[in-house]
This record gives C-alpha cells, sequence and structure tokens, in this order.
C-alpha cells in the first residue's frame, strides 16, 4: 500500500492547540494528551503507531488457531444507546462485552443448540465509518467445541454457529437487565442532554423502549483455515478511528474522508466536516486508560488458554502451529510501509533518557588512571 500523503496528525499539528482551546471544557485530560502523542506518533489511537503492533500480536495468535473454520460474529448497541455509552464509557464498554460473550457461551454450552464449551476472542469498535459512535464488539470463533463432559469435539453446523435471532433477544433482555441494576445502584452518569433520563420513570421507559427494538446480531458464513482467519483479523485488530489512507484532503479549516455509507448498500462516499468536528469526532474514540479493547473468552480465556487449546488439538487430531506465518512477523516502516529489518532494539527508558537522537552504540568502558 502506498503511503498517504496526509495524516491525522498533521491536522491536529494545525489546528489542535485552537481546537482545544475553544472546546476544552467538553473534554477531559486525557484528550489533550491523545492529541500531542499522536504528533509523535507514539500513542495507539494514531494510525501510524498500530502496525507493528498488530504484526506482532498477530504473530502470536497464529500459534493458537485451530484447523477448524471460524466464524465471525458482531454484537453491536443501538444508536439510542451511543449518548449514555460515551457518559459512561468504562462502565458500558465492559458490559458490551460481559454481555455479550455471557451470550454466546451459554447458548454455545445448551443442548439444544451445540451442546460444547468454547472460546473466542473479541475485540471493541467504538466508531462507524463516519466517526460516529457505534459501540460492536467482533468475535472470532472456532466452528465448535469440546463436549461438555470433554469427551469429544463436537463440529457446529457449516451453516451457521448459533441461531442468530435467539442471541439477539438473550443479548438485549441482559444487557437491559443490567443497566437496570448498574441504574439502581447509582452508577450510572447523566449529564446535559442525558438529564431527563435520571428521574427513574424516565429511565424506566428509555429501557422499555429499548426492549422493544430488535438487537443487531450479525454472523458471517465460516471461512477457511487458518491462514484466512490471521488474513481476516489484521484489519480488525488494533484499528484506530480512522486510518491516513481514509483522509483525502485538509484545506480551508475542513477535512476530506472517504466513508462507506451501509445505509445506502454501501457506497463509497467522501464527507467533508470542518476540523474542528473531524477532531471532535475523532477523540469520541478515545478509550478510558487502561480499557482493554482486545479479549478472550471461554476456553480461551489468559488462565486457561494453553490447556484448553492443547485438548482441543488433542481431541481434533492435530499439532501446534510451530511456523507462523512469515508476513506476520514482519515490520513495518510507519512512514512508507516498506519491510524493516531489526538492527537493534531499545527499552522505554533508553528512549526517555537519550538525548542523542542518533542509536546507542555499545561502547568498551575506559577508565583514566591519571
Amino acid at each position: 500500500m502506498s503511503r498517504p500523503t496526509l495524516d491525522v496528525a498533521d491536522i491536529v499539528r494545525a489546528v489542535g492547540d485552537r481546537f482545544w482551546e475553544k472546546h476544552k471544557s467538553h473534554f477531559a485530560w486525557v484528550h489533550r494528551k491523545v492529541l500531542d502523542a499522536i504528533v509523535r506518533y507514539r500513542n495507539r489511537h494514531s494510525p501510524k503507531c498500530q502496525g507493528n503492533v498488530r504484526a506482532k500480536w498477530l504473530a502470536a495468535r497464529s500459534a493458537e488457531l485451530l484447523p477448524v473454520p471460524y466464524f465471525h460474529i458482531v454484537f453491536t448497541l443501538p444508536h439510542e444507546l451511543s449518548a449514555l455509552v460515551l457518559q459512561n464509557k468504562r462502565l458500558l464498554y465492559d458490559l458490551l462485552f460481559r454481555i455479550s460473550s455471557a451470550s454466546l457461551l451459554d447458548l454455545a454450552r445448551d443442548p439444544s443448540h451445540l451442546g460444547a464449551d468454547i472460546g473466542f476472542l473479541g475485540v471493541l469498535h467504538t466508531w462507524g465509518q463516519n466517526l460516529q459512535v457505534h459501540p460492536h464488539v467482533r468475535y472470532i470463533v472456532p466452528a465448535g467445541g469440546p463436549a461438555l463432559d470433554g469427551s469429544r469435539w463436537i463440529d457446529s453446523s457449516r451453516r451457521f454457529f448459533l441461531p442468530v435471532k435467539r442471541l439477539s433477544r438473550v443479548f438485549r433482555d441482559d444487557f437491559c437487565g443490567q443497566l437496570r441494576e448498574l441504574f439502581n445502584q447509582d452508577r450510572l452518569q447523566f449529564h446535559g442532554s442525558l438529564l431527563q433520563l435520571a428521574p427513574p420513570d424516565a429511565f424506566n421507559h428509555f429501557l422499555w423502549q429499548l426492549g422493544q427494538k430488535d438487537w443487531v446480531v450479525y454472523a458471517k458464513a465460516p471461512f477457511g483455515g487458518a491462514e484466512h482467519v490471521l488474513n481476516y483479523l489484521a484489519p480488525y485488530t488494533h484499528r484506530v478511528a480512522i486510518s491516513n489512507h481514509r483522509l483525502e484532503s485538509f484545506e480551508n479549516g475542513s477535512a476530506s474522508f472517504r466513508w462507506r455509507d451501509y445505509a445506502h448498500g454501501g457506497k463509497n462516499k467522501v464527507m467533508t466536516v470542518s476540523a474542528d468536528e473531524f477532531l471532535r469526532r475523532f477523540l469520541l474514540h478515545v478509550l478510558p486508560r487502561g480499557l482493554v479493547r482486545i479479549r478472550h473468552f471461554g476456553l480461551f480465556a489468559n488462565r486457561r488458554r494453553q490447556t484448553a487449546l492443547a485438548r482441543c488439538r488433542q481431541l481434533l487430531g492435530a499439532t501446534a502451529r510451530t511456523d507462523p506465518p512469515a508476513a506476520a512477523n514482519q515490520l513495518r516502516c510507519p512512514a512508507c510501509s516498506a519491510t524493516m529489518l531489526v538492527v537493534e532494539q531499545f527499552t522505554s527508558a533508553q528512549l526517555y533518557f537519550q538525548s542523542d537522537p542518533s542509536p546507542v552504540i555499545p561502547r568498551r568502558c575506559s577508565v583514566d588512571s591519571s
């Protein structure tokens, strides 16, 4: 892929300070730190910082893939919840992970469906193509799992993994139920226009309205083996709200970017907004410090993953992967996207305290004996 001619950092450099002075009352200090870090390309929300992190992560995950088809399942929160989510990011993004993963695990264990233990990984995304808030979790799930007694591997149907309508209802009802609990425990924040939801009667009516909707759970047909899974995962892991390659232009105080309008057949369009609006939308997707956006569940939860994977391979008659794809191990230059050759590695402390920007070259210690 060719190097983009425009960078999010270019927009931040040009208008970031003015934007912050004008709108800082609407943001937290962490947003200011993100703007500063993007200019230095040293932040997980910077488009240039994620390529090599993604490559290392994919290389590690490649050894954990099983020789079975994989499903891609997406749980999406309705847009009516977007404002509440923005004011309660840590609480409700965690809840999205917890309820959607539990819906998958519980339904898979039901003998009337799959009757198996399963494991999967999930990636949180908070944006839509237009950079507005669109919280959803993408799960990558092996097509089957060990029987509940651990005696054999149970394959799922080749056409579908679990009934999405049932998943949708369970997801909706459990999420709304937990929202009610959070409200009763006085753990939800309401500011600005959301103050109208703070009275119990208003919030109960809000939950009732949410319960009348069909929540979106999407399941894509299974794709092939391990290499296909890695290729499919690559665009979704460590992605930020917008890549530099989608930027079209920045001139006269406006930024233009390409987006896909899924409401009208997925047509490719160009959207132009003021630089302030562009940065506002971009900062909507800054995650709370420490919030983990890639998580493992069920059999693949961190505390049991290695043991569970070994058991799954045994049931499948497979061996562990020992040769992660070369492409997953390649480091890419954040400037030109070419493959980099690692000459020397530095710790963050070395980079911080090093005043001379030239590489540190080991030298023999000499002592003045005079």
